[in-house]
């Protein structure tokens, strides 16, 4: 559904707030269909990603596992080669 939301679960570091508000934002935007909602909507186009964030940080501090935490930096180099793979060089 929305390709720049990223998985944000058993990181180490644990998603920060900022990353969560930017998968929230890019949700509602989806939902919304805005990219920037119009004056009239603005209110209720923020209270949506602020209600959806925090839920996402609900979710995210319950959710348990047995796995050991995944290293943002190893997971960034396999999106690299993917991408490299995918679209070529520029």
């Amino acid at each position: 559904m929305c390709r720049n939301i990223k998985t944000l679960f058993n990181f180490d570091p644990p998603a920060t707030d900022e990353e969560i508000r930017g998968a929230s934002l890019q949700f509602v935007r989806k939902l919304s269909g805005f990219t920037t909602p119009s004056r009239a909507n603005e209110p209720a186009f923020n209270r949506a990603v602020e209600e959806v964030a925090a839920v996402a940080r609900n979710l995210l501090d319950a959710l348990v596992t047995s796995a050991t935490p995944r290293d943002r930096e190893v997971e960034a180099a396999r999106a690299r080669v993917r991408a490299v793979e995918r679209f070529g060089t520029n």
